[in-house]
């Protein structure tokens, strides 16, 4: 009497991987995930790896877990995988307050984004 396993997300070829509180705001890691979006897994890694934008470190980390879920949970080929979603949206917002003069304050916001990422085992015919 246990619950009916949930059915998959993606399809039997692909994998995914979610990094869910993201520090930084979505516009900032949206342009991170525009350099990967439609390319082989080895060399959006290397993209990330040699960014210069701060973004990319946490990208880079959902990346190497959305191809470690492909090798390990769903027996597909390493080599021949491709990110074929990459997309961002908000999450929480950390809400501050910065003293001013005269006894006012003002508001900061920190943002956290969420990152979904899907890489596709792709044939050799089509690549």
């Amino acid at each position: 009497m246990s619950k009916e396993k949930a059915p998959r997300r993606v399809a039997d070829n692909a994998a995914l991987a979610v990094g869910t509180q993201i520090r930084g705001s979505a516009q900032k890691l949206n342009l991170v995930a525009a350099l990967i979006r439609g390319r082989p897994a080895e060399e959006a890694l290397n993209i990330l790896a040699f960014s210069k934008k701060a973004m990319a470190r946490d990208a880079r980390k959902v990346l190497a877990s959305a191809i470690a879920n492909a090798e390990n949970n769903h027996n597909l080929d390493v080599d021949a995988l491709v990110v074929s979603e990459a997309s961002v949206g908000k999450a929480m917002v950390l809400k501050r307050f910065a003293t001013r003069g005269r006894g006012k304050s003002t508001r900061i916001l920190k943002p956290f984004s969420r990152l979904r990422i899907v890489v596709t085992e792709v044939q050799e015919a089509e690549a």
